[in-house]
């Protein structure tokens, strides 16, 4: 089948796409921000660097290994990530408040390992958080000026993050930004902290740090971090993008703080399929699996993509069309005639199982996929024993229901 008619046989109602015309950069806090998560547990340091290799594999950027000023075993961990990020293409920075003897440690790990950090120096700017904090806005634009000249006069890159900035006042996120900017921050982030931004309030407050950057320094770059309490992490992801976010955060699964935030794998996936980044990401599932190993989570059946469910069907209409698509030896139709992701993208393929919503072709299949013959009265007997059990059969249960 040709390319030509493969467009004919989907007609796709999400075209056009956005056209984004800067190269995407994606920055993992996996390892610092995922970590928050109430469940998580801090993976062993052998885990955080197996990690790390699959971030490099996928074409992600930069990583944020750690808070230095978590502690010793933080601290540890962080030297020996950064040590092995030498040889890797992507590139360690690391969360600290903005004072100086947060950034201090920065420099000196600088000069032990001999590789570049990038500090990522954050402050809250919400009234909320002010009010809570009891901070005075002129002492926090002078802890912001210091926090950047420091960095920035150690040799060390810096991005500024305002915490809650979707729920911070305009004037104030153009002080802070502009503060920031003028004493040298390479990068801005937006965040949303809370979870408490819509795809268009997104879409709006980047396009106004976009404006200050614009008018202050057209180098600098701007990052959005965004959390997943109202269930739009990706959506607001996506949305920051198309406003001008150039570099994007996220973890693995989604872990973080409360109920996480965005998910990384996914927002791979959906750039991939918006044909707004081309790299391999057939380790995606690897990354996704040790990620919930390494900290504890779960990982749900149904999870989009990487879930065992994704894949998977035992419905015997569903069924019937992947295998008729299989049975013309075209993987590219049988990854798509019933899945809006196509499975060999993720390195990943459509598996047939046999349950009480199944059809004879369900369990001629199965049993060709091992070597089996699928006579009638086998296929009746699996038939039989599927439609009076609650659930998926198992190999063996089809097996020996078979007679085989």
């Amino acid at each position: 089948m040709s390319d030509t008619q493969r467009e004919e046989l989907i007609y796709d109602w999400n075209e056009p796409y956005p056209r984004i015309d800067v190269e995407v950069q994606f920055d993992d806090e996996t390892l610092r921000d995922g970590l928050q998560s109430p469940s998580a547990k801090d993976p062993s340091l052998d885990q955080k660097i197996r990690l790390i290799h699959l971030m490099d594999d996928l074409g992600i950027q930069t990583a944020d290994v750690g808070l230095p000023g978590a502690g010793d075993r933080a601290r540890d961990h962080i030297l020996a990530l950064v040590g092995e990020m030498k040889d890797l293409a992507i590139t360690p920075n690391v969360a600290c408040r903005t004072v100086i003897t947060d950034i201090e440690p920065v420099v000196d790990m600088v000069q032990q390992t001999g590789s570049p950090i990038e500090v990522c120096a954050f402050i809250g700017s919400s009234p909320i958080r002010q009010f809570a904090e009891g901070w005075d806005f002129d002492k926090m634009l002078d802890l912001v000026k210091g926090a950047i000249t420091f960095a920035n006069d150690h040799s060390l890159p810096s991005m500024f993050v305002t915490e809650d900035t979707t729920r911070a006042h305009p004037d104030q996120i153009r002080a802070l930004y502009t503060t920031a900017i003028e004493a040298g921050a390479k990068r801005v982030c937006v965040c949303d902290t809370c979870g408490h931004s819509t795809p268009e309030g997104t879409r709006r407050v980047v396009q106004f740090v976009k404006g200050i950057v614009e008018e202050t320094n057209p180098e600098v770059g701007i990052d959005w971090h965004g959390h997943r309490d109202r269930g739009m992490g990706l959506l607001n992801t996506l949305a920051a993008l198309e406003a001008g976010a150039t570099r994007l955060h996220a973890t693995a699964l989604g872990i973080g703080e409360r109920t996480g935030n965005t998910e990384m794998d996914l927002l791979l996936v959906n750039l991939r399929l918006n044909g707004i980044i081309h790299q391999d990401l057939s380790k995606l599932g690897e990354y996704c699996r040790l990620a919930a190993e390494a900290t504890g989570t779960p990982f749900p059946d149904n999870y989009p993509v990487f879930g065992s469910d994704a894949f998977e069907t035992g419905t015997g209409v569903h069924a019937s069309a992947v295998i008729k698509a299989l049975r013309k030896g075209d993987e590219w139709l049988a990854n798509r005639v019933y899945s809006g992701v196509p499975a060999d993208l993720f390195g990943l393929e459509q598996r047939i199982e046999v349950g009480p919503m199944s059809g004879r072709s369900n369990v001629q299949w199965y049993l060709e996929k091992r070597g089996k013959t699928p006579t009638d009265e086998a296929v009746a007997r699996v038939l039989e024993l599927a439609k009076t059990t609650p659930r998926l059969l198992t190999e063996s249960e089809i097996l020996q229901a078979a007679g085989i």
